[in-house]
């Protein structure tokens, strides 16, 4: 089993270079934050991606492909800090949770209604909503919690 700090200070540093940049770090920028060889950078990330989080990469890579609450490729939840959009949501309850990662900030999604394609938008500030568009929007998953780990990115 991997070390427990080393997976901690990980996944600490993963989800800041995405409040950071909006993207994932690659393995050698893990490499290189923890002194470590391209391989050590390359190990810590996929002993984090065994650990049984919402978290996976992309199909026989080593790029992270959604670290919750973030995506790293675009997705239908637009989320934009103070403004600034360039981050994406892992799903619609992942950008509610993105709130707790800019305390004091306000945090927009824009996203477009899976079943009309209407324009969906929410503004939460320290995990409160202050705005939602159209008042009372509310989300739905077709598939059991107890089948979500079967199809993350489905779920």
């Amino acid at each position: 089993m991997a070390d427990l700090e080393h997976l901690d200070r990980t996944y600490h540093f993963t989800l800041e270079r995405f409040v950071e940049t909006g993207q994932a770090p690659h393995y050698t920028d893990t490499a290189q934050n923890f002194s470590l060889s391209p391989d050590g950078g390359k190990q810590r990330l996929h002993d984090l991606m065994a650990v049984a989080l919402p978290n996976w990469l992309c199909p026989d890579t080593d790029f992270i492909a959604s670290f919750a609450p973030f995506n790293n490729l675009p997705t239908h939840y637009r989320v934009s800090v103070e403004g600034e959009q360039k981050w994406f949501a892992q799903c619609g309850l992942e950008s509610l949770a993105i709130s707790w990662l800019f305390p004091g900030k306000a945090v927009q999604v824009d996203a477009p209604c899976l079943d009309c394609g209407e324009p969906l938008r929410i503004v939460v500030r320290d995990g409160a909503i202050e705005e939602a568009e159209p008042e009372g929007i509310c989300f739905y998953v077709n598939l059991p919690v107890r089948e979500w780990y079967n199809n993350l990115p489905f779920a």
